[in-house]
């Protein structure tokens, strides 16, 4: 038998190499790659242009443009009319509250002003005073050459006056400077409202002066009350009215009004997650019945008596260690004060400071009871200087009741 053996060409013959052809160069390349790129954006311009005319699309511009006719403006509902309406109410009466500090240079006929802070206030009276926070105007007692500046709702400004402070509840009264007055025509007192009566859940609006933004309006509701917050001196002021409205820095001694425009607190601080960041939604402000009272102390002499009952108490702390479960414990009496006339005892001691006899356990004032030295100072500071109260004490494991009148410090 016979078998053809047959093999391709490639491998019974190998194969000549053909010669290699001459390429473009780089830069011809990029030439003609270029070139394209222009043609082809020119042809798409020139047939999207066709096309448009084709189809009558308006030009990108036109000379004979017009202004367009305005749409009637729709009436007020019920709700922005009493906005508008206690904005346009209390505007003239709350101010700007600006700390100026005067740097005098030798060689400068003029001294420099340069602004260290800024806060809110309103006019309280006929006579152009102004309430403010203590806090707002405190570098006033700290920084030299420091001076205050009231900026009004025409952004006229003039020069201010201290007339007292109460840092215990944050307030302080202004005046304008006898050589910088305005005309007893811009001075517009705010009406005042009170704030027992007051309910969670109704309207409260808040002008101020928010991050230097003056005469700023913002509305919420009265979230709580009788909240308690810490003064600049650290003492703790009760009855404190908390608000939804946004406040920020700047809002600080402004007015807190309801919905006829008149005064039911003055705004003093904000909750917030950073030391020095803006609203989230918890607002305070110091209740218009306590700022009537301090404000008008304030005016009568210059400073605030607060309410004392000559008592010094024991160190909560180790009270509690102590194993006592309740109430506050007296530690000293002030000679010839209120507890002292009244017979309360505090803690005895021998010459070597031992203690000897417990002080007084006051449970109870006024038929509140007192669990705490913050319960103990929250119900003091309801009182006045001469008002009656009813404090229950144990001694000696027995309970009693005894009246002190309220004195002044």
């Amino acid at each position: 038998m016979r078998y053809d053996h047959r093999y391709d060409d490639y491998d019974s013959h190998p194969r000549r190499r053909s010669a290699p052809t001459k390429g473009l160069s780089p830069a011809v390349s990029v030439l003609l790659l270029l070139m394209g790129v222009f043609f082809g954006a020119t042809a798409f311009w020139v047939g999207g242009h066709f096309l448009a005319r084709m189809r009558n699309d308006p030009a990108l511009t036109n000379p004979d443009a017009k202004l367009r006719d305005v749409s009637p403006k729709e009436p007020l509902d019920n709700d922005e009319t009493e906005n508008v309406e206690v904005f346009k109410k209390v505007k003239p009466s709350v101010v700007n509250v600006d700390l100026v500090q005067v740097k005098r240079v030798p060689w400068e006929e003029e001294a420099s002003q340069q602004q260290t802070s800024a806060g809110s206030g309103f006019i309280w009276d006929d006579d152009g005073r102004i309430v403010t926070n203590y806090h707002v105007i405190a570098d006033w007692y700290a920084r030299p050459n420091m001076m205050v500046r009231i900026v009004m709702a025409d952004r006229s400004a003039y020069d201010a006056v201290i007339v007292g402070k109460a840092p215990d509840f944050d307030l302080a009264v202004l005046q304008f400077a006898p050589h910088n007055r305005p005309a007893q025509e811009k001075i517009k007192k705010i009406e005042l409202g009170a704030s027992h009566d007051l309910e969670v859940g109704q309207k409260a609006y808040a002008i101020g002066n928010p991050f230097g933004l003056s005469l700023t309006m913002t509305k919420g509701i009265i979230s709580a009350l009788d909240r308690a917050i810490e003064s600049p001196s650290k003492a703790l002021i009760p009855g404190i009215i908390q608000v939804d409205a946004a406040i920020n820095p700047g809002n600080s001694g402004g007015p807190l009004l309801d919905k006829s425009g008149r005064l039911i607190g003055v705004n003093t601080a904000i909750a917030s997650a950073t030391p020095n960041g803006g609203n989230v939604g918890i607002g305070f402000a110091i209740p218009a019945d306590t700022v009537n009272e301090v404000v008008t102390q304030i005016i009568q002499s210059g400073r605030v008596l607060r309410p004392d009952l000559g008592i010094k108490l024991f160190d909560e702390r180790k009270l509690r260690q102590a194993r006592y479960d309740h109430g506050v414990m007296i530690e000293q009496i002030t000679p010839n004060g209120s507890a002292a006339k009244a017979g309360l005892l505090g803690v005895r001691r021998n010459l070597r400071s031992t203690v000897v006899e417990p002080g007084d356990i006051i449970i109870a004032m006024n038929g509140q009871a007192i669990d705490s030295v913050d319960d103990y100072e929250r119900t003091l500071r309801k009182l006045h200087p001469g008002d009656q109260v009813i404090v229950k004490i144990v001694r000696k494991e027995v309970e009693q009741e005894m009246t002190l009148t309220v004195g002044g410090a």
